[in-house]
């Protein structure tokens, strides 16, 4: 009985020695749409195959997916040079797979009852560099608003939110004041949001989606049409809620892709895409998107269809029709 129960146990370890684990890590933005598919995946192979998905941000996520610590990488921005450089300075080649848009919240206290709408150069003028050390109060934008500290808080440096926001608002990536609350973990900025009624932070949509009641998105002065708008499902597919709409990404390793567990999971991630971005709270790309993002893995075009810098109000077309680039 005990030769039994200790082969039993061998076995059993065995076999768990022997589970493919495919390691993602990256963007917090991205994160629920790959947990999704991860916890779908896992399900449909029965526990064959283990994936684990961090957040270490955006920038976060390259530095471990470009030392090769990383099968997938969840970007909310496109890859910068200085990423490219060192993913090929590691000999990591990648390719680049669009999977859902989103917009980036402006978001207030849900008490405050006063910012219904702001500018691009009202927030420019909180956040830009300069700024740095300068308390403003909301009345210092309106006068009809309150004398009140306006408090402010928002992704770290590592995140792609950052950058993104820093690119479409200051009008350069990772050009910000520094002093303000800033996590990696939106629920740490929602909780803020919450809680400061003078709060002014910024991170993804589908996080105020999943937290309505507790905060407050405001709308944005579309500066080509001068018409305010709130961040919604409907005003980022229809490009009206700019200039903070963005695509979001997932990048895999070519060497990766040899795995057949990463293959597979790739092919199941481009199949649910659609239906389980939305399902957390995000806009996913048009239907006739996935197979053409489909047809880009199966003939392995590595690389990014940026330059590698930056870019905002990039559409889907923009991001099917043109070819990838090491």
């Amino acid at each position: 009985m005990k030769k039994v129960l200790l082969l039993s146990a061998v076995f059993s370890v065995g076999a768990l020695a022997q589970q493919p684990i495919i390691k993602i890590d990256g963007s917090s933005t991205v994160y629920p749409i790959t947990e999704a598919v991860a916890e779908e995946f896992q399900k449909a192979k029965k526990g064959a195959v283990k994936v684990t998905v961090g957040i270490s941000g955006t920038g976060g996520g390259f530095k471990k997916f470009c030392a090769g610590e990383t099968d997938v990488s969840n970007a909310s921005r496109p890859i910068l040079k200085k990423e490219m450089e060192a993913c090929a300075k590691s000999g990591i080649t990648y390719i680049e797979i669009p999977v859902a848009f989103d917009g980036l919240a402006v978001v207030v206290n849900p008490k405050n009852d006063w910012a219904k709408c702001m500018t691009v150069e009202q927030l420019r003028e909180i956040w830009k560099p300069e700024s740095q050390g300068k308390t403003f109060k909301w009345k210092d934008f309106d006068p009809n608003w309150p004398d009140m500290d306006i408090k402010l808080c928002g992704p770290g440096t590592d995140s792609g939110t950052f950058d993104y926001f820093t690119e479409a608002i200051v009008g350069k990536a990772k050009a910000s004041r520094g002093d303000y609350l800033a996590s990696e973990d939106d629920n740490v900025l929602v909780q803020f949001a919450q809680r400061e009624r003078g709060a002014l932070c910024y991170f993804g949509l589908a996080y105020v989606e999943e937290n309505k009641g507790k905060v407050k998105a405001i709308q944005i002065k579309n500066p080509k049409t001068g018409e305010c708008v709130a961040p919604s499902l409907e005003t980022v597919r229809a490009g009206k809620y700019q200039p903070l709409s963005r695509p979001l990404f997932i990048y895999v390793n070519t060497k990766s892709m040899e795995k057949p567990e990463v293959r597979e999971f790739v092919d199941f991630y481009i199949k649910n895409a659609e239906k389980l971005s939305r399902q957390v709270g995000y806009i996913p790309l048009p239907s006739k998107a996935y197979p053409e993002v489909a047809k880009r893995v199966e003939q392995r075009k590595v690389g990014t269809v940026f330059g590698g810098d930056p870019e905002v109000g990039v559409t889907v077309d923009d991001l099917i029709k043109r070819e990838p680039k090491q």
